[in-house]
């Protein structure tokens, strides 16, 4: 099934430690958004990009996806004060695509064949996310930094994006948001707490988020392996 993307871009460097969006940074010579407008542009299932941009650098972001060969975005939304606003605004404009996609902008390795199995997941039960088993023991912690509890590590997973809905049933998880103020940290939350099931699919761990410092480091030892492997 063919499907729509909206891709928030408008979150500012602070813990990248840059002094611009850190979707404007680059990776071989390139900015970030470009190599992630770039996954988009080359799958023939998806249809169109909305990308969701702050008030002041919509020119900017639209120069940039031309500047990149992404006809596929052809317009570039202004985002709200958070992250739920500025995804329902983008989202506004393609909610009469078959599937809708959200994927962060700064996450550039996500795989088309991972984009492919979530769809075909998505289109069965309503909502699907990627994400990958957790590696590490993790800890539940108090207010006092004193650990409460060890959870269950074969029951954790690490949420990624894309994320992918049924038009409607996104629909419903911001009604409901709107109905009780529920203010989510990614959309498939928004799902959960309006009652609806989200299906995981398992994601892989290249299609990291681009955070700090560190994750540039890694994102070049990433390309670098891909560049490698289509050497061979």
């Amino acid at each position: 099934m063919n499907y729509a993307v909206v891709i928030p871009a408008a979150g500012q460097g602070r813990r990248m430690q840059a002094a611009v969006n850190k979707a404007f940074l680059t990776l071989q010579g390139r900015p970030i958004i470009a190599h992630t407008l770039a996954v988009f542009q080359a799958d023939p299932r998806c249809e169109r990009i909305v990308l969701v941009a702050s008030e002041n650098e919509l020119d900017e972001m639209q120069a940039l996806a031309e500047e990149a060969g992404a006809t596929k975005a052809d317009r570039v939304v202004a985002g709200g004060s958070e992250r739920q606003d500025s995804v329902r605004a983008g989202a506004a404009q393609v909610m009469d695509a078959p599937l809708l996609l959200v994927h962060d902008g700064a996450r550039p390795f996500v795989a088309i064949e991972r984009i492919h199995a979530l769809l075909l997941e998505a289109e069965q039960s309503g909502a699907a996310l990627l994400a990958v088993p957790a590696t590490d023991t993790i800890k539940q912690v108090d207010q006092e930094g004193r650990v409460k509890q060890t959870l269950k590590r074969s029951e954790l997973w690490a949420a990624q994006t894309p994320q992918a809905f049924r038009p409607e049933v996104l629909q419903q998880a911001y009604a409901y948001a709107d109905e009780t103020g529920f203010q989510g940290t990614d959309d498939v939350s928004l799902v959960e707490a309006a009652g609806g099931e989200v299906a995981v699919v398992e994601g892989d761990y290249d299609n990291i988020k681009l955070t700090t410092p560190e994750d540039m480091t890694l994102a070049e030892a990433i390309l670098a392996k891909r560049a490698g492997e289509a050497g061979t």
